[in-house]
């Protein structure tokens, strides 16, 4: 059997308060994913990238939430989808990290993750997260940092 997950989002920035590498640099609000109490961003933060959910635009966010809630495929990802991308545009074409996202019944299962574009394996999951609080947990992610 496999081990179930909890997610839940909250809001996060890329700087605390206190860090002097803020000045100067874009700090970016965004929607951390917390797996089993864990940020995610904290455990990746060495590629400096940010969650992809929470900011930009409101379209942009939309768009987001319906890749992980899959109700829409990648352009040319197809079910892999930006978890984490550049903080200071969120464009792919800056670098990002993807994730293989499926379904199966009432279980969402997040495995796969690269760095692209250099399609790097990253040693992190899988993780198995149950659908309704998967589902709740991506859609509080929408305007958490605002709109841009």
């Amino acid at each position: 059997m496999k081990s179930i997950n909890h997610l839940r989002t909250t809001p996060a920035c890329r700087y605390a308060d206190n860090d002097p590498a803020k000045d100067g640099n874009k700090n970016t609000e965004f929607s951390d994913c917390i797996i089993d109490d864990k940020s995610l961003y904290q455990s990746l933060k060495k590629y400096d990238l940010v969650p992809s959910l929470g900011w930009g635009s409101e379209e942009y966010q939309r768009q987001l939430i319906s890749y992980f809630l899959l109700t829409q495929t990648h352009p040319y990802l197809y079910f892999r989808f930006p978890i984490l991308v550049y903080p200071w545009c969120g464009d792919e074409e800056c670098g990002f990290i993807s994730v293989f996202i499926e379904r199966e019944d009432k279980l969402v299962i997040w495995k796969d993750f690269r760095l692209e574009p250099d399609n790097k394996p990253i040693n992190i999951g899988p993780f198995y997260f149950e659908w309704e609080e998967y589902e709740s947990a991506i859609k509080n992610t929408f305007g958490t940092a605002g709109f841009q």
